[in-house]
């Protein structure tokens, strides 16, 4: 498997996991807001929008610095290497599938052949 190929996998990892973390976040949401409106009771109904909302907003926060990444990985911007070499260290705390997938990226995103793929500032490297 190509250098390149192995960038692309990295990528479609991070727009997975935002991806994940979005649906996440929508379902929490729904199912939250929809308990408060089953019950029928107006406390109720305004506590589970304000905690549906509040749960629902700290997930999509966290998934979307992973969508921009994998975006800007696979448009080889040099800035989105950095912030995916970021996530990918945060990932190790996930164990187990989060901890392989940020080794393989941290690996992927500090080999040479990587760097010299992205482009900064208006040239390649970086």
């Amino acid at each position: 498997m190509k250098m390149k190929d192995h960038l692309t996998l990295v990528a479609a990892l991070r727009i997975a996991t935002a991806l994940l973390m979005l649906g996440i976040a929508a379902i929490v949401f729904f199912a939250v807001v929809g308990g408060g409106l089953i019950s029928g009771d107006a406390e109720a109904i305004r506590i589970t929008a304000w905690v549906g909302t509040l749960i629902a907003g700290l997930l999509t926060f966290l998934g979307l610095p992973s969508l921009v990444a994998g975006i800007g990985l696979l448009r080889r911007w040099g800035w989105a290497r950095w912030i995916a070499i970021v996530l990918s260290a945060l990932d190790l705390v996930a164990v187990p599938v989060g901890t392989l997938i940020g080794l393989y990226s941290i690996w992927v995103l500090l080999q040479d052949e990587v760097a010299q793929q992205f482009v900064c500032c208006g040239k390649v490297g970086g």
